[in-house]
């Protein structure tokens, strides 16, 4: 008898939205603590791994900004459906509770909370969505994953702007309530001590100087595709034209949202409105350092190699 064979059966690819999700075997990040492709990046997923999720939104670096590195900040919304509704975005709700419907209507949307189920953008839409429908004066949870669904790019007027305000710290949360109850007291105390001071800058979007003790730093989130930052920091590191004045230097970058955010420490008490005129100057070097699409020479390599090898990558 002929010898059977045996074949295999290939399991169907793995998919996703975004070319920049990790590879099957790493970790998803999600923090599941499971392998990508056991948990967002399997056929069977609810809803795959989006890295750049908060792209098309208006104003999308700060929305990542108070995402991941703004303790304290606000900003209004205007949905497409029903623009009348008046929606604010935080950084951080008391006990980083999803969402609050305020007694007078008001939909406040936390940012900086504690579950990921793979799409940011789909987390934010569920839990908007459910807060609309909800009474006044009650706290909207999210403990399970919503599922495929709407987005916040299908729910917010992308021709509106995101204007960002940044607060010295949460007394926001009670500047309506004249005798805030314990719980929510002590919530507010507890960030308050722990949020490091902060501001934007005015002549560019989306950067943000920060004091983390002694130590003061310059956080800027970009919108361009990583190489191509990579590419362009590196010929500004080489020509020595990536700081931003006397006393400030390059560190390094994290990855945040599909987007590079470069760091700057600050030496001594530079405070954020000597930065102002610096970015600006740097912002105009940056764009004709983007536009250039010639090969790097070899100390452009090597800059692009360190900075290369000074990421950090958040989720």
């Amino acid at each position: 008898m002929a010898k059977r064979t045996r074949r295999r059966v290939d399991q169907p690819a793995t998919t996703t939205t975004d070319p920049d999700a990790p590879s099957p075997r790493q970790p998803c990040p999600c923090g599941s603590g499971r392998r990508y492709k056991n948990c967002h990046g399997s056929a069977n997923a609810s809803a795959p791994f989006v890295a750049r999720t908060f792209e098309g939104l208006p104003g999308e670096c700060d929305w990542i900004a108070l995402r991941e590195i703004v303790p304290a900040a606000t900003a209004a919304i205007t949905l497409r459906s029903d623009g009348d509704r008046s929606v604010q975005v935080c950084s951080l709700l008391p006990m980083a509770a999803p969402a609050l419907v305020r007694p007078d209507g008001t939909v406040w949307l936390g940012l900086q909370v504690q579950h990921n189920f793979g799409d940011v953008s789909r987390d934010l839409a569920a839990v908007l969505e459910h807060a609309l429908e909800t009474e006044p004066g009650s706290t909207v949870q999210a403990v399970e994953d919503p599922g495929p669904g709407r987005r916040m790019q299908d729910l917010v007027d992308p021709d509106a702007g995101f204007d960002v305000q940044v607060h010295d710290g949460f007394d926001f949360w009670i500047a309506d309530v004249d005798d805030p109850s314990g719980e929510v007291a002590a919530s507010l105390q507890a960030a308050n001590d722990a949020a490091a001071p902060t501001a934007r800058l005015t002549s560019v979007d989306a950067a943000y100087w920060t004091q983390m003790g002694d130590r003061r730093y310059l956080r800027w989130v970009l919108p361009h595709t990583e190489n191509t930052l990579l590419d362009a920091l590196a010929r500004l590191h080489a020509a020595g034209d990536d700081r931003l004045g006397d006393g400030t230097r390059l560190i390094g970058s994290f990855r945040a949202h599909g987007v590079l955010v470069p760091v700057w420490e600050l030496e001594g008490d530079v405070g954020p409105e000597a930065l102002e005129d610096p970015a600006d100057a740097f912002s105009g070097r940056l764009a004709e350092a983007l536009d250039d699409s010639s090969t790097l020479s070899s100390a452009e390599r090597s800059a692009r190699a360190g900075l290369a090898n000074r990421q950090l990558t958040i989720r």
